[in-house]
């Protein structure tokens, strides 16, 4: 049960923040959090007590696959996931601006 909250909450931030990535509001940035919700799903992650954040820099390469340029965290185990999850998984995006530099900030609570 643990498990699945601690799954839950860094799902909710990191669609939060990359819903919040584009501020024009395009209709595609709902569609990229939606994508990068399904990549995160099913994670066997495991969460110590505390709470552990993230800075994640992608871009998209030009067959619209999200390139993990890097996760400035101090926990090992958190990078390794972000990286594992999300380096080089397709997505489907109506307008993807290859080489233009996303960052978002994650942050996984108990």
């Amino acid at each position: 049960m643990k498990k699945q909250i601690v799954l839950t909450t860094l799902l909710l931030v990191f669609a939060v923040v990359v819903s919040n990535a584009n501020s024009s509001g395009e209709p595609t940035t709902l569609k990229l959090s939606e994508q990068i919700q399904k990549l995160l799903d099913s994670s066997t992650f495991d969460l110590s007590e505390g709470e552990m954040k993230a800075q994640v820099r992608f871009t998209f390469n030009k067959e619209g696959e999200i390139v993990v340029l890097s996760v400035d965290t101090e926990d090992s185990s958190l990078e390794g996931f972000v990286k594992g999850r999300l380096n080089y998984q397709k997505v489907q995006l109506d307008q993807v601006e290859e080489g233009k530099i996303y960052t978002v900030q994650v942050r996984v609570t108990v």
